[in-house]
Protein backbone atom coordinates (compact mmCIF):
# COMPACT_ATOMS: atom_id res chain seq x y z
CA UNK A 1 0.00 0.00 0.00
CA UNK A 2 1.25 3.51 -1.24
CA UNK A 3 0.30 6.66 0.03
CA UNK A 4 1.13 9.80 -2.67
CA UNK A 5 1.23 13.59 -1.81
CA UNK A 6 0.82 15.97 -4.41
CA UNK A 7 2.06 19.62 -3.07
CA UNK A 8 0.72 22.39 -5.59
CA UNK A 9 0.47 25.84 -5.21
CA UNK A 10 -2.53 26.21 -2.78
CA UNK A 11 -2.98 22.78 -1.08
CA UNK A 12 -1.70 19.34 -0.67
CA UNK A 13 -3.81 16.90 -2.04
CA UNK A 14 -3.16 12.61 -1.25
CA UNK A 15 -3.91 9.27 -2.10
CA UNK A 16 -3.71 6.21 -0.80
CA UNK A 17 -3.12 3.13 -3.61
CA UNK A 18 -3.05 -0.50 -3.81
CA UNK A 19 -1.09 -1.70 -6.24
CA UNK A 20 -3.06 0.25 -9.06
CA UNK A 21 -6.09 0.60 -7.13
CA UNK A 22 -7.05 3.91 -5.87
CA UNK A 23 -8.57 3.87 -2.57
CA UNK A 24 -9.28 7.33 -1.01
CA UNK A 25 -8.43 10.65 -1.74
CA UNK A 26 -7.71 13.66 0.82
CA UNK A 27 -7.29 17.70 -0.01
CA UNK A 28 -5.95 20.27 2.78
CA UNK A 29 -4.05 23.04 3.35
CA UNK A 30 -0.49 23.41 3.95
CA UNK A 31 -0.62 24.23 7.65
CA UNK A 32 -2.58 21.14 8.46
CA UNK A 33 -0.09 18.48 6.84
CA UNK A 34 1.08 17.82 10.12
CA UNK A 35 -1.97 16.80 11.83
CA UNK A 36 -3.38 15.29 8.27
CA UNK A 37 -0.69 13.05 7.06
CA UNK A 38 -0.09 11.09 9.93
CA UNK A 39 -4.11 10.75 10.40
CA UNK A 40 -4.02 8.79 7.13
CA UNK A 41 -1.23 6.47 8.34
CA UNK A 42 -2.94 5.97 11.21
CA UNK A 43 -6.22 4.97 8.82
CA UNK A 44 -4.15 2.99 6.58
CA UNK A 45 -1.39 1.11 8.75
CA UNK A 46 -0.61 -0.90 6.05
CA UNK A 47 1.44 1.88 3.80
CA UNK A 48 4.59 0.58 3.51
CA UNK A 49 5.57 3.60 1.09
CA UNK A 50 5.44 7.09 0.42
CA UNK A 51 5.90 8.54 -2.62
CA UNK A 52 5.96 12.32 -3.02
CA UNK A 53 7.01 15.57 -5.60
CA UNK A 54 7.34 19.01 -5.17
CA UNK A 55 7.60 19.27 -1.85
CA UNK A 56 7.82 22.90 -0.21
CA UNK A 57 9.44 23.91 2.69
CA UNK A 58 6.43 23.84 4.87
CA UNK A 59 5.83 20.14 4.92
CA UNK A 60 9.57 19.11 4.86
CA UNK A 61 9.84 18.57 8.48
CA UNK A 62 6.63 16.45 8.57
CA UNK A 63 7.96 14.15 5.67
CA UNK A 64 11.14 13.74 7.38
CA UNK A 65 9.46 13.03 10.42
CA UNK A 66 7.27 10.06 8.55
CA UNK A 67 10.70 8.25 7.38
CA UNK A 68 11.25 7.61 10.89
CA UNK A 69 8.18 5.19 10.30
CA UNK A 70 7.91 4.40 6.91
CA UNK A 71 10.97 4.95 3.95
CA UNK A 72 9.76 8.08 1.54
CA UNK A 73 10.56 8.04 -2.38
CA UNK A 74 10.62 11.80 -3.81
CA UNK A 75 10.63 11.61 -7.11
CA UNK A 76 12.93 14.01 -9.25
CA UNK A 77 14.17 14.94 -12.90
CA UNK A 78 16.89 12.51 -12.46
CA UNK A 79 14.95 9.37 -11.56
CA UNK A 80 14.14 7.29 -14.57
CA UNK A 81 11.12 8.73 -16.82
CA UNK A 82 8.92 6.43 -19.39
CA UNK A 83 9.95 9.13 -21.83
CA UNK A 84 12.90 10.83 -23.95
CA UNK A 85 12.62 14.72 -23.24
CA UNK A 86 13.13 17.01 -25.72
CA UNK A 87 12.55 19.73 -23.77
CA UNK A 88 15.56 22.49 -24.54
CA UNK A 89 15.76 23.39 -21.37
CA UNK A 90 15.01 20.34 -19.73
CA UNK A 91 16.21 21.70 -16.21
CA UNK A 92 13.62 23.97 -15.59
CA UNK A 93 11.03 21.50 -16.91
CA UNK A 94 9.12 21.17 -13.07
CA UNK A 95 8.84 17.68 -11.52
CA UNK A 96 5.16 17.58 -11.76
CA UNK A 97 4.90 18.48 -15.77
CA UNK A 98 6.82 15.50 -16.04
CA UNK A 99 5.06 13.69 -13.53
CA UNK A 100 1.81 14.00 -15.45
CA UNK A 101 3.66 13.19 -18.80
CA UNK A 102 4.36 10.29 -17.46
CA UNK A 103 1.51 9.24 -16.30
CA UNK A 104 -0.01 9.61 -19.83
CA UNK A 105 2.38 7.52 -21.23
CA UNK A 106 2.41 4.67 -19.20
CA UNK A 107 -1.88 5.38 -19.09
CA UNK A 108 -2.09 5.47 -22.90
CA UNK A 109 0.65 3.67 -24.69
CA UNK A 110 1.25 4.17 -28.50
CA UNK A 111 -0.62 7.45 -28.42
CA UNK A 112 -0.41 10.77 -29.17
CA UNK A 113 -1.30 12.54 -25.73
CA UNK A 114 -1.87 15.76 -24.32
CA UNK A 115 -1.99 16.73 -20.90
CA UNK A 116 -3.94 19.79 -20.09
CA UNK A 117 -3.44 20.66 -15.83
CA UNK A 118 -6.16 23.19 -14.99
CA UNK A 119 -4.74 24.61 -11.79
CA UNK A 120 -3.32 27.56 -10.25
CA UNK A 121 -1.35 27.83 -14.14
CA UNK A 122 -3.19 26.05 -16.91
CA UNK A 123 0.04 23.92 -18.26
CA UNK A 124 -0.21 21.47 -21.63
CA UNK A 125 2.54 18.66 -22.00
CA UNK A 126 2.54 16.88 -25.04
CA UNK A 127 4.09 13.86 -25.54
CA UNK A 128 4.13 11.90 -29.16
CA UNK A 129 3.21 8.38 -30.00
CA UNK A 130 6.87 7.19 -29.59
CA UNK A 131 7.27 8.17 -26.28
CA UNK A 132 9.15 12.02 -26.79
CA UNK A 133 8.39 14.85 -24.62
CA UNK A 134 7.83 17.72 -26.96
CA UNK A 135 7.11 20.18 -24.87
CA UNK A 136 4.38 22.66 -24.19
CA UNK A 137 2.66 25.43 -23.16
CA UNK A 138 1.97 27.42 -19.58
CA UNK A 139 -0.82 30.18 -18.80
CA UNK A 140 -2.19 31.98 -16.03
CA UNK A 141 -4.81 30.04 -14.49
CA UNK A 142 -8.59 30.07 -13.69
CA UNK A 143 -8.53 32.13 -10.31
CA UNK A 144 -5.12 33.97 -11.51
CA UNK A 145 -7.08 35.77 -14.42
CA UNK A 146 -9.78 37.24 -11.68
CA UNK A 147 -7.21 37.99 -9.21
CA UNK A 148 -5.07 40.15 -12.14
CA UNK A 149 -8.47 41.76 -13.04
CA UNK A 150 -9.43 43.13 -9.50
CA UNK A 151 -5.44 43.30 -8.70
CA UNK A 152 -4.08 45.40 -11.28
CA UNK A 153 -7.39 47.74 -12.09
CA UNK A 154 -9.15 49.85 -9.52
CA UNK A 155 -12.90 49.34 -9.74
CA UNK A 156 -13.13 45.77 -11.54
CA UNK A 157 -14.22 43.55 -8.48
CA UNK A 158 -12.51 39.89 -7.40
CA UNK A 159 -15.60 37.13 -8.57
CA UNK A 160 -15.92 33.27 -8.36
CA UNK A 161 -15.68 31.60 -11.34
CA UNK A 162 -19.27 31.33 -13.03
CA UNK A 163 -19.91 30.22 -16.74
CA UNK A 164 -20.94 33.58 -18.36
CA UNK A 165 -25.17 33.29 -19.77
CA UNK A 166 -24.06 34.76 -22.96
CA UNK A 167 -21.38 34.94 -25.14
CA UNK A 168 -20.91 39.04 -24.86
CA UNK A 169 -21.54 39.96 -21.47
CA UNK A 170 -24.34 42.69 -20.34
CA UNK A 171 -22.47 44.10 -17.40
CA UNK A 172 -19.24 44.13 -15.65
CA UNK A 173 -19.47 41.14 -14.29
CA UNK A 174 -20.74 39.26 -16.93
CA UNK A 175 -18.15 40.72 -19.38
CA UNK A 176 -15.28 39.61 -16.88
CA UNK A 177 -16.89 35.70 -16.80
CA UNK A 178 -16.64 35.94 -20.62
CA UNK A 179 -13.05 36.59 -20.86
CA UNK A 180 -11.93 35.36 -18.17
CA UNK A 181 -13.78 31.80 -18.35
CA UNK A 182 -14.72 31.60 -22.42
CA UNK A 183 -11.41 32.97 -22.68
CA UNK A 184 -9.73 29.96 -21.18
CA UNK A 185 -12.15 27.75 -23.25
CA UNK A 186 -11.23 29.75 -26.34
CA UNK A 187 -7.51 29.50 -24.91
CA UNK A 188 -8.05 24.90 -25.06
CA UNK A 189 -9.51 24.40 -28.30
CA UNK A 190 -7.54 26.56 -30.02
CA UNK A 191 -4.71 24.81 -28.97
CA UNK A 192 -6.20 21.14 -29.51
CA UNK A 193 -7.51 22.76 -33.08
CA UNK A 194 -3.75 23.45 -33.83
CA UNK A 195 -2.51 20.06 -32.74
CA UNK A 196 -5.25 18.41 -34.61
CA UNK A 197 -4.02 20.23 -37.88
CA UNK A 198 -0.45 18.74 -37.28
CA UNK A 199 -0.56 15.42 -35.64
CA UNK A 200 -2.42 12.21 -36.00
CA UNK A 201 -5.63 11.06 -33.56
CA UNK A 202 -4.59 11.76 -29.93
CA UNK A 203 -5.93 11.49 -26.58
CA UNK A 204 -6.50 14.71 -24.31
CA UNK A 205 -5.97 14.28 -20.47
CA UNK A 206 -7.80 17.28 -18.99
CA UNK A 207 -6.72 17.29 -15.08
CA UNK A 208 -6.56 19.35 -12.09
CA UNK A 209 -8.70 21.55 -9.44
CA UNK A 210 -11.12 22.82 -12.55
CA UNK A 211 -10.92 20.24 -14.57
CA UNK A 212 -14.21 19.51 -13.49
CA UNK A 213 -15.82 22.88 -14.50
CA UNK A 214 -14.02 22.65 -17.85
CA UNK A 215 -14.88 19.42 -19.02
CA UNK A 216 -18.29 19.50 -19.95
CA UNK A 217 -17.50 23.00 -22.19
CA UNK A 218 -14.55 21.65 -23.82
CA UNK A 219 -16.03 20.58 -27.33
CA UNK A 220 -13.30 17.99 -28.03
CA UNK A 221 -13.20 14.47 -26.81
CA UNK A 222 -11.37 14.33 -23.25
CA UNK A 223 -10.09 12.10 -20.69
CA UNK A 224 -11.13 14.18 -17.41
CA UNK A 225 -9.30 13.30 -14.10
CA UNK A 226 -9.13 15.36 -11.27
CA UNK A 227 -6.78 12.81 -9.76
CA UNK A 228 -4.45 11.99 -12.80
CA UNK A 229 -1.42 13.73 -11.09
CA UNK A 230 -1.73 11.36 -7.88
CA UNK A 231 -2.25 8.53 -10.12
CA UNK A 232 0.48 9.23 -12.12
CA UNK A 233 2.71 9.56 -8.95
CA UNK A 234 1.87 6.19 -8.50
CA UNK A 235 2.20 4.89 -11.66
CA UNK A 236 5.64 6.27 -12.34
CA UNK A 237 6.67 4.74 -8.68
CA UNK A 238 5.76 1.48 -9.74
CA UNK A 239 7.18 1.80 -13.36
CA UNK A 240 10.55 3.51 -11.52
CA UNK A 241 10.82 0.66 -8.53
CA UNK A 242 10.57 -2.19 -11.61
CA UNK A 243 13.00 -0.41 -13.81
CA UNK A 244 15.68 0.07 -11.22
Amino acid sequence: MVLVIDVGNTRIKAAVFENNTLLETFAFVSDHCQHQLPEILKKYPKIKQLVHANVGNSIIEVIQELKLAIPAYRMSNQTKFPFRNAYTTPATLGIDRMVLAAGAVLQFPGQNRLVIDAGTCITYEYISADDVYLGGAISPGIEMRYKALNNYTAKLPLLEKKFPELPIGNSTAESMHVGVVQGVLHEIEGTLAELEAQAEKFIIILTGGDAEFLAKRVKNTIFANSNFLLEALNKLYQYQTQND
